[in-house]
């Protein structure tokens, strides 16, 4: 399905309609610990390699963290049950660029 993006949602793929989805590369030289939620005390799922992008479909207060792009409490959630700390992504913007999750 062309623009569609999949997620798992308890053991089944849901395509996800996502025209406008944009990719942000992480911080370089960075292997990003992507966790559960919105802070470090939170489960840690995977380990991305260098170099990579990630897509931003909502973002969340959380824990603050101070990374590569400055001190941040903006979550960035990249998949289901997958979020990483804002600090570590150039967005352009010390803000929001995405929805808020709900």
């Amino acid at each position: 399905m062309a623009g569609a993006v999949f997620l798992v949602l308890g053991g089944a793929a849901e395509a996800v309609a996502a025209p406008n989805l944009v990719y942000y590369p992480v911080a370089p030289d960075v292997r990003l610990n992507v966790r559960t939620g919105p802070g470090t005390n939170y489960q840690i799922v995977k380990i991305l390699p260098y170099d990579q992008k990630v897509p931003i479909f909502c973002q969340t207060p959380g824990e603050t963290v101070s990374g590569y792009y400055g001190t941040s409490n903006i979550w960035d959630r990249i998949g289901p049950n997958e979020y990483v700390s804002d600090t570590y992504v150039h967005t352009g913007s010390d803000g929001y660029v995405a929805g808020k999750c709900v």
